[in-house]
């Protein structure tokens, strides 16, 4: 047996698109959740109120990144399919420029022009298409739009996300709800960070780093705004 075959690679690449439709999706959901509460409570609005806002906040959220990924996605897509059918009929009227076309690909990536020659003929003997759709337009298995996916990871991870500054809402006293909402959804983004930055194999400190800062300064923000017009109410 190969021992190619015995040797299976899992690349992180290939996580690229469920992973960040994910992390995008929790994200949004503890930030603009855990805001827009802290936010409420700052304005000295009742525990019931708070309440009634986070869950609103979750359920609109969540819709809204999944339409607003599967339109997007789905872009993305139009345009991959725009770029096949186009190269498809290139490759049906003038299949010996496609040829040349290819054949220079693989020189500027290194390879002696008759091997390149060889390497593309044989590639599109067996698959034109999918050939130049990789190699010269950079649409892949691992690459391919998929707008569903996208959508419904998304929307499930905002509501995850967004369920943890919820339950803190649940759980707090309402004379300590924006700290404990507060360091609590750092606590998750800090968590959420770390374990996106290991799935995708990034530098964990950074991404933690990022994301706790971006999330601290959305809540620092709303709170402020939510103090001064509460105030001024």
């Amino acid at each position: 047996m190969s021992r190619l075959r015995l040797h299976r690679e899992n690349h992180l690449v290939e996580r690229i698109g469920w992973l960040r439709a994910a992390v995008l999706g929790a994200n949004d959901g503890i930030i603009s959740t855990a805001s827009l509460i802290v936010g409420v409570a700052a304005a000295a609005a009742t525990h019931n109120d708070v309440l009634i806002a986070g869950v609103a906040a979750l359920v609109a959220g969540a819709m809204s990144m999944a339409a607003g990924e599967y339109v997007s996605v789905s872009s993305q897509s139009d345009t991959e399919r725009a770029d096949l059918a186009r190269e498809r009929k290139e490759l049906t009227e003038n299949a010996e420029f496609e040829l040349d076309e290819l054949t220079e690909i693989y020189v500027k990536r290194g390879v002696d022009h008759p091997l390149a020659r060889q390497v593309a003929q044989q590639l599109m003997a067996k698959d034109a298409l999918t050939t130049h759709a990789r190699d010269e337009l950079g649409i892949s298995e691992i690459t391919t739009a998929r707008p569903v996916q996208a959508a419904l990871t998304s929307a499930v991870m905002f509501s995850v996300g967004a369920a943890m500054p919820l339950l803190m809402v649940v759980l707090s006293p309402a004379s300590a709800l924006v700290p404990i909402v507060s360091a609590a959804s750092l606590g998750f983004l800090a968590l959420l960070g770390a374990i996106g930055a290991k799935t995708g194999g990034a530098n964990i400190l950074r991404a933690t780093a990022r994301v706790t800062f971006w999330g601290a300064l959305a809540m620092a923000l709303t709170a402020g705004i939510g103090k001064v017009f509460g105030t001024v109410v």
